[in-house]
C-alpha cells in the first residue's frame, strides 16, 4: 500500500494497467503483419514523411521499402513517433472491426471509478501514439474506460526517460510535479518522474521482468494506492 494525496494520478500502459503479454503477443504482431497491406493503401499520406525521417531516409520510394523500414523498426522497439503512429492506425481498423479487443487487469476498472469518484484527475503516459491510446481504453473487454481520463501524453512529449517530459506533463496539467503521481513498472522512467519532482510508484505485475535495484514505492495492484 501507499498513499497519495495529491490532485492527479499518471499512469503508463504495458505492464501497468496492461499485461505485457497482451501488447507483445497481440497488438505489436497484429501490427506487422498489416504494416505492408496498410501502406499500400495509404501511400503517400503524412505518416510516410515521419516514418522517413524515423529511418533515417528523405522519403521511401516504394511501399515495400517503407514496410522493410518498419519491420527494422518494429525489431529494435524503437519507441519513434511514425512507427507509432502507423501502429496506432492500424489498430484502429482492428478495433473498429472487433478484431482487437483490450485486456486490462481486473483491478484497473475499479480504481480508475474510484479515484474519479473521488475528484481526482487520471492522465496516461505512453510511446504507443495518443490515437492508439484512446483506442485501447475505449474497447477493452471490461468496455469503454476512456471516460475516466482527462489527457494523453505520447512521445511527442518526450522520452519518457527524461526529467523534462515529466515536467511538461505537469506544466500542460496546471500543476505542480509534486501534485503528481506517475506509476509504471519501468523504473528507468520511474527515476526520470522523480527527478521532475514526481511521486512515483512501481507496479509489480505477473509477466514482468524482474525490476532492477530501485528506491520506488512498489505495488502489486493499482488499488493499494490510497487516497489520502
Amino acid at each position: 500500500m501507499m498513499t497519495f494525496a495529491g490532485k492527479l494520478i499518471l499512469l503508463d500502459i504495458e505492464g501497468t494497467v496492461s499485461p505485457l503479454a497482451f501488447v507483445h503477443e497481440v497488438m505489436f504482431p497484429y501490427a506487422r503483419q498489416r504494416a505492408g497491406a496498410y501502406l499500400n493503401r495509404h501511400w503517400g499520406t503524412a505518416v510516410m514523411a515521419q516514418l522517413a525521417r524515423d529511418a533515417g531516409v528523405a522519403a521511401f520510394a516504394t511501399p515495400a521499402e517503407a514496410e522493410a523500414a518498419v519491420q527494422r523498426l518494429m525489431d529494435a522497439d524503437a519507441k519513434v513517433t511514425g512507427l507509432k503512429q502507423l501502429q496506432g492506425l492500424i489498430w484502429e481498423e482492428g478495433f473498429r472491426n472487433g478484431e482487437l479487443r483490450s485486456r486490462i487487469f481486473d483491478d484497473v476498472p475499479h480504481a480508475l471509478a474510484d479515484w474519479c469518484r473521488r475528484g481526482r484527475e487520471i492522465r496516461i503516459y505512453s510511446s504507443g501514439s495518443v490515437h492508439a491510446q484512446k483506442l485501447f481504453f475505449a474497447h477493452t473487454k471490461r468496455g469503454d474506460l476512456s471516460v475516466h481520463f482527462s489527457g494523453y501524453y505520447d512521445t511527442t512529449t518526450g522520452s519518457k526517460r527524461e526529467a523534462g517530459s515529466y515536467g511538461a506533463i505537469a506544466a500542460d496539467c496546471g500543476l505542480q510535479a509534486e501534485q503528481v503521481l506517475f506509476v509504471s513498472d519501468v523504473v528507468e522512467e520511474l527515476n526520470a518522474a522523480r527527478n521532475a519532482g514526481m511521486f512515483t510508484a512501481l507496479v509489480l505485475r505477473p509477466g514482468n521482468p524482474p525490476a532492477p535495484p530501485h528506491d520506488h514505492p512498489a505495488i502489486t495492484s493499482i488499488s493499494d494506492i490510497v487516497l489520502a
